[in-house]
């Protein structure tokens, strides 16, 4: 908490939040009405609200739930204009990157993806989504992360 400064904040919710929403709002209405369209936005395990054990990781937390409830209204709205359209939030896994390099000692054996097999994993979760998973945020092996 004490690392917390405003700057940041502003910066990860425009980048995790805003970004994300105003994309949202300028692609939805470009999917087809009458037939499956798939809207998939990165998310993360970490803004379940359910899921925190751990606490810290403020601003990135707050910036991912605030974006799975993006996902969740856009996915609620999309339904009376295209009802088959599917928008979900996807959870790529704990991937080597930059993001992760200061916690990479923490991280079990096995549970380190590379981001290509990360990307793969994320693919075929979006080939397979269906109407019932529409305003979820979903894991690379499917699974579904409660809010």
């Amino acid at each position: 908490m004490r690392s917390l400064s405003i700057a940041s904040m502003e910066e990860t919710l425009h980048t995790n939040t805003i970004l994300p929403a105003m994309i949202m709002k300028h692609f939805l209405p470009l999917l087809p009405k009458h037939k499956k369209a798939v809207f998939a936005v990165i998310s993360a395990r970490v803004g379940s609200v359910s899921d925190n054990y751990l606490g810290g990781w403020y601003s990135y937390r707050a910036s991912k739930a605030a974006l799975n409830m993006l996902i969740r209204c856009a996915a609620i709205e999309m339904q009376r204009t295209h009802q088959s359209s599917v928008v979900i939030g996807v959870h790529p896994g704990t991937v080597d990157s930059d993001l992760s390099k200061p916690f990479q000692r923490n991280i079990p054996e096995g549970q380190m993806m590379r981001p290509a097999k990360s990307a793969a994993m994320l693919l075929d979760v979006i080939s397979k989504v269906d109407q019932s998973q529409t305003g979820k945020c979903l894991a690379y092996d499917g699974t579904e992360i409660l809010p």
